[in-house]
């Protein structure tokens, strides 16, 4: 009875946690690699008795798997913190300065990252969803972040990137492993990338289909073997992007500007929209 009571009070986040593992084939997140510096108690303390504006410092610290879920983290400094396997489901981490942390197996489910600082961080296969079907109101948005050189890998189906600058961030998967894997490569299906800064970012392979990429920048961007299906880039700037093989199936590119974009193999151009109101559209490398 004590068992199913702790079970039924586990938090959406950490069964995330435990169902992602289970798909990979793996319990590492489980693994006591080390304790973390300070409780979740702790934690809730310190960010309760922070004055406004003060920035609590949690900076350089391990705060590796520990329920850090619905907390408001008031701009914190979570400089260099080791979140790994950290359930932040519904936290509020807007403004917080992640520079160079480590989010991997986080749960950052309906989390809020609206103008936080994320340059260099990790973010490697967070839990973004308590089902294997993504549900809409459980996306983590990253509104105006900046996540320049970051590493992510995951499934961001519906999230909110609106303006956030992704300049050389990286989530291209290297190959497939050995693991019986539920995703392979990054999906953005029907993400909002509206107005986003994505120059020189790889996104090789990613799942793009009906994004949001309105306004974009896009210069010499990567999205070899792509999938934009029903994406709508237009007012986009593909200056140089490479979409080769890239499926263009009904997307929008309507005033996209298309200087030296890279169309070789590039499926469903039969039906893209908008293309006789695209800029320097013979300009195409094909």
């Amino acid at each position: 009875m004590i068992g199913c009571l702790g079970l039924r009070n586990r938090s959406i986040g950490a069964i995330a946690v435990a169902m992602f593992g289970a798909l990979l084939g793996t319990t590492s997140v489980f693994s006591p690699v080390s304790a973390a510096d300070l409780s979740a108690r702790d934690i809730s303390i310190l960010l309760f008795r922070a004055a406004p504006g003060s920035h609590p410092a949690l900076n350089n610290r391990n705060l590796m798997r520990l329920d850090l879920a619905s907390l408001d983290f008031k701009k914190a400094d979570l400089r260099q913190a080791n979140l790994f396997g950290t359930d932040l489901t519904g936290a509020n981490l807007s403004g917080v300065d992640l520079s160079g942390a480590r989010l991997d197996r986080a749960v950052i489910i309906g989390a809020r990252f609206d103008g936080a600082t994320l340059d260099d961080a990790s973010l490697m296969r967070p839990a973004t969803t308590s089902t294997l079907v993504p549900i809409p109101r459980e996306a983590p948005s990253l509104k105006g972040a900046s996540l320049k050189r970051v590493k992510f890998f995951g499934d961001f189906s519906g999230s909110d990137f609106s303006g956030a600058d992704l300049t050389d961030s990286v989530c291209a998967p290297i190959n497939r492993t050995g693991f019986i894997e539920h995703l392979w490569r990054s999906v953005f299906v029907s993400a909002n990338l509206s107005g986003a800064i994505l120059t020189r970012a790889n996104m090789d392979r990613s799942q793009l289909s009906f994004a949001v990429l309105k306004g974009a920048i896009l210069h010499a961007t990567q999205l070899r073997g792509a999938d934009l299906s029903g994406a709508d880039l237009s007012g986009a700037d593909l200056t140089g992007a490479d979409l080769t093989d890239a499926d263009l199936t009904d997307a929008n590119i309507t005033g996209a500007d298309l200087s030296g974009t890279r169309l070789h193999g590039a499926i469903g151009l039969g039906s893209l929209k908008g293309l006789s109101l695209a800029r320097n559209s013979d300009k195409i490398i094909r």
